[in-house]
């Protein structure tokens, strides 16, 4: 029968389909990246959706974010995500986590409940926790690394994790996974070399912070504020979120 899905089903079939819809899928991070991830994932079929993430939609999203408009500025991203979801797909189930996933709580998520991790936070700590939790339960997981200051989507590569060059991020990922004997990591990275962001203070967070009150962890508190685009992250999350889709049906 006709569906939403039919022109999906056209090429991987009604059995992939069941398996998508089956299928619990946790994004850590919808921002730039994950938020993409999630759009691919829910126009897929996948059935079922936890979102994490303790950040809400800031002015600054809006050249980048797939769900930031003047709407929904103020708004937990995770809510407008789900309610994202749910208008392409009534069906599926969405859970959300309006927190930082850290160390600290990391033993409040069940990874054994999930069919499959996206990790699309910009930490490291938290970026090793997650994969270290998905890798214990046996859960197939695919890390984002750097997508800010960067101005060519087409430099992405799929690759392990030890076999990547020139990412900065993927470096120290690198260094800390090898330490903990993790023996291989599927991620999504980028071989151009980082844009160095101009030090414009009449632009800048730090000088003129518009963090929707509330926020807990504003952008003044990084180090560096990277610069960003509609057209680098956003392909980052495409690329995530059809590997995503791949594995899980088992497409070669």
């Amino acid at each position: 029968m006709l569906n939403q899905f039919s022109r999906t089903q056209l090429l991987i079939g009604e059995e992939a389909l069941d398996t998508l819809r089956a299928s619990r899928v946790a994004i850590f991070g919808i921002g730039g990246v994950g938020g993409y991830v999630c759009e691919a994932l829910a126009r897929s079929g996948v059935g079922s959706f936890d979102l994490i993430d303790d950040d809400k939609i800031c002015l600054t999203n809006l050249n980048r974010q797939l769900i930031a408009t003047r709407k929904t500025i103020g708004k937990y991203k995770t809510e407008v995500m789900k309610e994202r979801i749910l208008e392409i797909n009534p069906d599926a189930q969405v859970h959300i986590h309006n927190c930082f996933f850290l160390p600290e709580n990391a033993h409040t998520f069940d990874f054994g409940r999930y069919s499959y991790v996206v990790d699309a936070v910009d930490t490291v700590t938290a970026k090793i926790q997650i994969i270290m939790q998905a890798k214990d339960c046996g859960v197939p997981v695919i890390s984002s690394m750097g997508a800010g200051n960067k101005m060519d989507p087409t430099r992405f590569e799929v690759a392990d994790i030890y076999e990547t060059s020139v990412d900065p991020l993927a470096r120290v990922m690198r260094r800390d996974l090898k330490k903990r004997g993790v023996k291989k990591l599927k991620v999504v990275y980028s071989k151009e070399k980082a844009i160095r962001p101009l030090e414009d203070m009449s632009i800048s967070c730090r000088e003129h912070c518009v963090c929707p009150p509330g926020t807990q962890r504003t952008c003044t508190q990084r180090r560096d504020i990277p610069g960003s685009t509609a057209f680098v992250p956003s392909v980052a999350g495409l690329i995530i979120g059809g590997e995503v889709v791949k594995d899980l049906i088992g497409w070669e």
